[in-house]
């Protein structure tokens, strides 16, 4: 029997939805540094050489504090308040970037993401090389140093992605999107979703890529992804239409290419999921990016 090929389970989620890094800091932190959610950055730190403990002030959703005494990586994918507590004299080693993932803390991946992610470096096979390459080059300052120290944290970003979908367990992801990559069957019908959203999906269609029955294929998803393929879907189109909107095209070109019969029907789909309209949310995000503007709650959020 000829083997399944493999397929891509990220390149069609990171073209639409980019995860951008920017070099912050690199060399030794001393004393208490501080990285407050308001600031509104996810952050990726490796701690190089010596210790850390970090505590997070008022968080339920993780340890109220860590103590670190090898080499590890840190990942908090969204704006999540954090404090570093270093040796006052004989500081840790770090290298640190800010990230910023497209659509902010509505990014599919950083949704599907816990707030952070602790691993030591020994652990995540294929960071090495990577992790060798942004090390010499934020070792030394050299022409062109910072925007290749970006590109290169955004390839660790990518590889520990990677790891990420392989061992879903190990990093103590919760059922969603990066569950439902993890598993081989259920991947080829998010990866036929994800690149070609506007086709006409049935449970049916779905579950034919999967390679599975309608029955089977909707009760792994639901339990898996923790919640039904269409609703997944519904959410994949409204992500993709508030991406497009926000780099400025018009509802009426987006309704065909997401799958929707006219403009009304995509509008009525986006405030079914956001609780305001397309032009009100487009108001919305142009408040929430102003220096103290109020801007009204989408459906669901907190």
């Amino acid at each position: 029997m000829q083997a399944t090929p493999p397929i891509d389970r990220l390149s069609g989620i990171l073209e639409r939805f980019r995860v951008q890094a920017q070099l912050h800091h690199t060399g030794a932190l001393c004393g208490l540094s501080h990285f407050d959610a308001c600031d509104g950055h996810g952050y990726l730190h490796v701690l190089r050489r010596g210790t850390l403990e970090v505590s997070h002030p008022g968080a339920h959703e993780v340890h109220a504090s860590l103590r670190l005494e090898e080499p590890t990586l840190l990942l908090y994918p969204r704006p999540f308040t954090h404090r570093f507590h270093n040796p006052p004299l004989d500081g840790s080693d770090f290298t640190c970037a800010r990230l910023a993932f497209d659509g902010g803390a509505q990014n599919p991946l950083a949704r599907a993401l816990p707030p952070l992610i602790a691993l030591p470096l020994a652990q995540v096979q294929g960071l090495g090389s990577a992790l060798e390459l942004l090390f010499a080059e934020t070792d030394h300052v050299r022409c062109g140093q910072r925007l290749l120290a970006d590109r290169l944290f955004e390839v660790v970003v990518l590889k520990l992605l990677r790891w990420l979908l392989d061992h879903p367990q190990e990093a103590g992801i919760r059922t969603g999107l990066i569950t439902g990559l993890s598993d081989p069957r259920l991947a080829r019908a998010l990866v036929a979703m994800h690149d070609a959203p506007g086709q006409a999906w049935t449970l049916e269609r779905m579950a034919d890529h999967a390679g599975m029955s309608r029955t089977a294929f909707a009760n792994a998803f639901r339990e898996v992804v923790g919640q039904t393929p269409a609703d997944y879907l519904a959410d994949w189109r409204i992500a993709l239409a508030q991406s497009r909107l926000r780099e400025g095209r018009p509802i009426k070109a987006l309704a065909e290419e997401l799958g929707y019969s006219n403009p009304s029907a995509l509008s009525r789909a986006f405030s079914g999921r956001t609780g305001l309209s397309p032009r009100d949310w487009l108001k919305n995000e142009a408040m929430r990016n102003a220096p103290g503007g109020k801007v009204a709650p989408e459906k669901g959020s907190s």
